[in-house]
């Protein structure tokens, strides 16, 4: 006995994705488009499936990662927050520092900013280190050194000394220092030499002197004078001065 049936080559062909899985697929389509547009939603594993891969990450990851985000935004608006190791952690490098350190470095902020803020306190030589020269000073005389460069003759040397007014330099080139000096000066008993060939020092003698000078050039910072070391003997001075100090010491009596 012989059964014939119907055979469709139809058969042979997998059956289509159904209808509801045709919608998942666009709807699938449909996210990755409006993706691109703007920032992607996460999956359940708090990241990305992308087309190649997918990753993820705990919680305790997002909320680092987070922070790590927040850090640098608000590092951005000012100073940074220094690490365990008193420093910063950077791009291409990290750095730390002792507690020493750091209140040297707070010690040495501090300083000039005071220093900004009114008169300097002396050198050794009761005068000042300024960034072109310095100078020191007793109650007779005020002693100036400016450097110049090595090898430097006499002849180039502009040297101008006046009652109230000073001008050093080097000819050709602008003045290293001008301007009204403090106080008034004895200019015959004023002088200037070339030490090495590599700077200038100056003496100028006071007519005043009875009195600190808080600057040797009008417009260079000032001198605290109430912190210069003060005479302990009068046998320091020179004749004409202890006579008038002693006179001074007469009529405070």
């Amino acid at each position: 006995m012989v059964i014939i049936t119907e055979y469709n080559e139809q058969d042979d062909i997998p059956p289509s994705s159904s209808p509801v899985e045709e919608v998942k697929d666009k709807n699938a389509t449909k996210a990755i488009e409006e993706n691109k547009k703007g920032l992607q939603a996460p999956n359940i594993g708090n990241v990305l499936d992308l087309d190649n891969y997918s990753c993820g990450q705990s919680v305790q990851e997002v909320k680092v990662a987070n922070n790590a985000t927040e850090a640098i935004e608000e590092n951005k608006k000012g100073h940074l927050a220094p690490t365990i190791g008193n420093g910063l952690d950077l791009d291409n490098y990290s750095c730390g520092q002792s507690v020493q350190e750091v209140k040297e470095a707070n010690n040495a902020t501090e300083v000039l900013e005071e220093n900004k803020k009114g008169p300097l306190a002396p050198n050794i030589d009761n005068g000042l280190d300024l960034d072109n020269y310095c100078w020191g000073q007793s109650l007779q005389e005020v002693y100036v050194n400016i450097l110049v460069p090595q090898g430097t003759k006499s002849r180039f040397i502009v040297c101008d000394i006046k009652r109230n007014h000073l001008t050093v330099g080097l000819k050709g080139q602008p003045p290293i220092v001008d301007g009204e000096l403090y106080g008034p000066v004895k200019v015959e008993a004023c002088f200037w030499t070339l030490e090495d060939q590599k700077s200038i020092s100056l003496l100028l003698t006071k007519i005043d002197q009875m009195n600190w000078w808080k600057w040797v050039v009008k417009g260079e910072p000032e001198l605290d004078t109430e912190k210069v070391e003060q005479i302990t003997s009068l046998s320091e001075l020179d004749p004409e001065t202890r006579s008038s100090v002693e006179t001074v010491m007469f009529d405070q009596r």
